[in-house]
């Protein structure tokens, strides 16, 4: 079977011609298909500002991709750009030469050719796809995936939609990297001033205030170092906040919302005013429903949820930065043209040196890969205004994972109105995907950097100056992730699945994507089941670009099938 992609159908066009295809598909036995991508140049409109980009099947965001698990699918993309292209599939099981990251998996895709795709959908859930070359990704090369699964879901729902989040620049990827690299605060508007600093003297002192700037002067970082790209305006399924997405519904149906943030460095803090979000879904595996009223979804994520709205009235999808620099906006509504409030954005967080209170075991620890800084200087510093702090949510972390949501230096507050706000200590998986044993080694990954000349690294160096990480086919390897940087870095494992480990034991929730907050330490675990060399990565765009990325070697396991990859490229 040859399946047309359609990029986008407005409207009610596009809820009907969803809700016939998914009918049709389910009620279609597993069998082979094919898909035509094309890699594009686009206009992105935001309705703030307009400018070229890159896209898939002629628009950005590109078309969602439908397939069924156990699927044989075959897709064929055609490169139309001037430039290589590549496209990886997020969270995707497969062989690593379908994996789609240049100089890892294979060449790429040069200009006029086409590359055919193959593999088998091994998986459900949902997911996402983009570019691995360059900054096209963040230029605007990314789409979504469901895979619908092959046994009933454990939870029902009348009708869904994607929430597709991303963080549309005015200004190129490149460029953005130059000008990170040339002034790593170069995007950074919410710099403390004179008045702040007279502000902050009256509340704490002289003394205390003088010594708090010099410590992070040292650190040549800025307490509002939370976001490093702002002038970003957020965008839900390619829609600014004025443009108003709208998903419709009946009052009374279960409506499943798959949120899914391609961002290139945007984390974003969800909630729907009026409406509770029962978690059924975390990065494509089903957990056990938990009741919010807000979630934080890191950059790469994906997150599934059930509402239920009972009245006939509008509901604002809300999704401001972690930073608080900027928002999304789409609505659920019983009718076009409805819609309801837009909350105010909350007060902008700033990091405080208790982001930095890593656990004990890192005392002693060489941290000349942090910051570059000399920590002579703070030595003997009045921590007084830290005292009485909450910081509980930090405690234990040499024998358990940063629950994410860290109160504290108030990256992440509690949910509006006091509601629940989602930690990951909260996920537990619907059905263990593995048999739980102990793993039999620890690596340990150290997330490095010196925000002053803007380089991201691992272990106090950069992809190009360091070796592979060399796995076993068969081992379960415990990963411990130590993040000596102010700054928070999702980490994501290609080919596979990472089990975060929240004391949860057997239940632990399987990810593609692990959040490590400023200062924290977080382990996972991983079942190495899938020889060949995989990528290896902080999700943020710029931070891999500057060095944050490894290559993963596993060695061993059963002889794989070596594509040859020219012989799966035609020219155009």
């Amino acid at each position: 079977m040859r399946h047309k992609i359609f990029a986008r159908l407005p409207g009610l066009l596009w809820m009907t011609g969803l809700i016939v295809f998914t009918t049709a598909h389910l009620n279609s036995p597993v069998q082979a298909g094919t898909y035509d991508l094309s890699v594009d140049p686009v206009v992105i409109n935001t309705g703030e500002f307009t400018r070229e980009g890159i896209g898939y099947n002629g628009a950005s965001p590109g078309p969602v991709l439908r397939f069924k698990e156990g699927e044989d699918v075959t897709i064929n993309v055609t490169n139309n750009l001037d430039v290589d292209t590549s496209v990886h599939w997020h969270g995707l099981i497969l062989p690593f030469q379908m994996d789609g990251v240049p100089t890892i998996s294979y060449d790429g895709i040069a200009p006029g050719e086409t590359f055919t795709y193959n593999f088998q959908i091994v998986q459900s859930g949902t997911y996402w796809f983009h570019s691995h070359s360059g900054f096209q990704e963040p230029d605007g090369a990314y789409g979504a995936i469901i895979i619908e699964p092959g046994k009933r879901e454990p939870f029902r729902y009348d009708r869904e939609y994607v929430i597709q989040l991303t963080d549309a620049h005015p200004h190129s990827g490149s460029r953005i990297m130059r000008n990170l690299k040339m002034m790593p605060d170069y995007y950074n508007r919410e710099q403390q001033t004179l008045g702040d600093f007279l502000e902050d003297s009256d509340e704490n002192g002289f003394k205390e205030t003088l010594d708090n700037r010099l410590a992070w002067g040292e650190m040549r970082m800025m307490a509002t170092d939370i976001e490093d790209v702002q002038g970003f305006v957020p965008l839900i399924n390619g829609k600014s906040a004025s443009q108003n997405w709208t998903g419709l519904f009946e009052p009374g149906e279960r409506i499943r919302l798959r949120f899914i943030n391609s961002s290139a460095m945007a984390y974003y803090d969800i909630r729907i005013p009026g409406l509770h979000m029962t978690v059924v879904n975390a990065d494509g595996n089903n957990v056990q429903p938990v009741k919010v009223d807000e979630f934080r979804i890191a950059v790469a994520e994906t997150y599934d949820v059930i509402v239920r709205p009972r009245e006939e009235k509008p509901f604002t999808i809300f999704a401001e930065s972690m930073g608080r620099t900027a928002y999304a906006r789409g609505t659920l509504a019983p009718a076009d043209g409805m819609t309801a409030g837009v909350p105010d954005m909350r007060e902008p967080p700033l990091l405080t040196m208790a982001d930095m209170a890593l656990a004990p075991e890192m005392s002693g620890m060489d941290h000349s890969g942090m910051m570059g800084m000399d920590h002579s200087s703070m030595e003997g510093m009045d921590h007084s205004n830290m005292e009485g702090m909450d910081h509980s949510s930090m405690s234990g972390m040499m024998d358990k994972p940063d629950p994410f949501y860290a109160s504290g230096s108030g990256l992440t507050p509690s949910a509006a109105n006091g509601g629940k706000f989602l930690s990951y200590a909260d996920l537990k998986a619907q059905k263990p995907l593995y048999e739980h044993r102990e793993a039999t080694r620890e690596v340990e990954i150290r997330l490095t950097g010196n925000m002053e000349r803007y380089i991201w690294s691992i272990n106090g160096r950069k992809y190009q100056d360091e070796e592979e990480i060399r796995l076993q086919y068969g081992e379960r390897v415990r990963f411990k992730f130590v993040n000596e940087t102010m700054m928070t870095h999702p980490m994501h494992l290609h080919g596979m699945w990472s089990i975060l480990d929240t004391g949860a034991g057997k239940w632990n929730p399987v990810k593609h994507v692990v959040s490590v907050s400023p200062g924290t330490i977080v382990y996972m675990e991983t079942e190495v089941d899938a020889p060949g060399q995989w990528a290896f990565h902080c999700h943020l765009s710029y931070h891999a670009a500057s060095g944050m990325f490894r290559k993963v070697v596993v060695e061993g396991g059963p002889e794989t099938a070596q594509l040859n990859t020219q012989q799966r490229r035609t020219k155009q």
